[in-house]
């Protein structure tokens, strides 16, 4: 291969955007609330992205465990020092959110087989609909067993969450 060659498969790699910067990945979720496992998928996508917009989903009929406002404040407050992290909260389909946002694709982690199976039927549908690709990034071994759901139990019996939450995250009246 000849240099010029080298450079066009370096412009035209195989990460979202190719030669054209690497793109926007839009990561929704509930978050609530955000762990480190969360935080993790964060930093691993600015590695294959130029930008993640943390997408927290909203369902007007089921409120959650933190307020939605509370969690965007949140994660803003988390992510003010980098740039290249937005937050924003919606209640539409997560397809459509994410062509408002110019997402080049949809990043989701999986921790199991069952996840999996999950975000295997769901990307399907998201590409089939809107032609956006999702991008399965595998929890780290560390993370494999926090959830949400978890960590929301765990404040019901009393117990702190603080070591599952990134460090900085903080709640209102929340362990």
């Amino acid at each position: 291969m000849n240099s010029k060659n080298n450079n066009d498969i370096e412009k035209n790699s195989l990460l979202p955007g190719g030669g054209m910067g690497r793109g926007l990945a839009l990561f929704p979720g509930s978050f609530d609330p955000f762990t480190k496992g969360h935080a993790d998928l964060v930093e691993r996508a600015l590695q294959l992205f130029d930008q993640v917009v943390v997408a927290i989903g909203f369902n007007e009929h089921k409120p959650g465990w933190i307020p939605v406002q509370e969690r965007v404040d949140a994660l803003k407050a988390l992510y003010a020092n980098e740039p290249r992290v937005m937050v924003e909260s919606y209640s539409c389909l997560t397809i459509d959110f994410a062509k408002q946002c110019g997402a080049n694709a949809i990043l989701r982690g999986i921790r199991s087989v069952t996840d999996y199976e999950y975000e295997m039927q769901l990307a399907d549908v998201n590409k089939q609909l809107s032609g956006i690709e999702t991008l399965l990034l595998f929890a780290n071994p560390q993370y494999s067993s926090l959830s949400s759901s978890m960590v929301r139990e765990l404040v019901h019996f009393g117990k702190d969450i603080q070591s599952f939450l990134p460090i900085g995250l903080h709640y209102s009246d929340k362990k």
